[in-house]
């Protein structure tokens, strides 16, 4: 039988065993930490967890704290761990090398353990969490010892369906043999890979270039939503507005430009591809939220408005004519 799911919590205890007791926990789990309840009267925490082969799968859920790896307890051989974090409640701040992360509910989030990082969680957080050894993911060619901490999301693709492998592994550990705890670990490691893997080819390059590429791609992925903002992709990439404004700038436009562009030239594909579409339907579809901004902005770009696109459809004058 895979190892039973063993339980932890701080409540009835005294602060200073609180914080002495959840020590204990996560230097058994994944090495030592500093552990601040950042003036809290109590510290009220409580973890579930088990392991299925090599693996330590954890639920936690804590009060407001902060946690931290510092510079005098480097030492890699007492932290030779990736975290896969699955945040399901509440918002936390992780700090690494300068860069600041905000984890957010839905989100994935991974990194490197040995790397002096702070996790600081204002309120009530709850999240899942997979340790994997470094050693498993350097066995399936994944270089860890070069990873850059990245957040994705849990809520769709390749995030999702590893959240749920995680979840449905946690329920069953108790219940699988040995030989099975080992096949279900080597197939949840393979599915963390996926978004792993994508976040090694987007996170591991650094530059301006690369992060302005890492820019692109997210809006991309959420051109279609009307709530599309520099807010949003600036906390999605873990840099600064100003810095993003610079990004695109260099490339003579503002960010906002680039989205409505690229915006306007989906909907002009569109338009000319899929005659069935109204020109509502074609620009709601694109993020635009009024007809009669689309068809200002889309004769401002193109030097012609978009009604004209179905009149030449039906033999009406080219598209030239403004």
């Amino acid at each position: 039988m895979s190892d039973t799911i063993r339980s932890l919590s701080t409540a009835g205890l005294s602060p200073k065993k609180q914080v002495q007791i959840w020590s204990d926990a996560l230097t058994d789990l994944c090495g030592q930490f500093d552990i601040d309840p950042m003036a809290a009267s109590s510290f009220e925490a409580r973890i579930n967890y088990t392991t299925v082969s090599q693996l330590k799968l954890c639920q936690i859920e804590a009060s407001q704290h902060r946690i931290a790896h510092t510079v005098s307890r480097t030492k890699l051989s007492e932290h030779p761990f990736v975290k896969i974090l699955f945040q399901t409640y509440g918002i936390s701040h992780f700090e690494q090398a300068g860069r600041r992360i905000d984890i957010m509910p839905g989100d994935c989030f991974a990194y490197d353990v040995s790397c002096p990082h702070t996790i600081v969680s204002p309120s009530l957080t709850r999240h899942e969490v997979v340790i994997v050894p470094k050693e498993l993911l350097r066995e399936r060619g994944f270089h860890s010892t070069k990873m850059s901490p990245c957040k994705l999301s849990a809520r769709n693709g390749t995030g999702r369906i590893a959240h749920d492998f995680v979840l449905a592994a946690f329920d069953e550990a108790n219940s699988l043999s040995p030989h099975n705890a080992t096949g279900v670990a080597d197939s949840l490691i393979d599915l963390l890979l996926l978004p792993l893997r994508e976040a090694d080819t987007m996170f591991d390059r650094v530059g301006p270039e690369a992060m302005y590429i890492r820019a692109q791609a997210f809006i991309r992925e959420h051109l279609r939503d009307p709530d599309l903002s520099i807010d949003q992709i600036s906390a999605a990439l873990g840099c600064t507005k100003r810095y993003l404004h610079m990004l695109f700038s260099d490339k003579g436009m503002t960010v906002s430009d680039h989205i409505w562009r690229a915006r306007l030239l989906h909907c002009r594909q569109e338009l000319e591809t899929q005659a069935g579409k109204t020109i509502t339907d074609v620009a709601f579809s694109w993020g635009f939220s009024s007809s009669s901004h689309f068809s200002r902005v889309f004769r401002k770009h193109f030097g012609f408005v978009p009604s004209a696109i179905h009149k030449a459809q039906h033999g009406g004058p080219s598209l030239d004519v403004v």
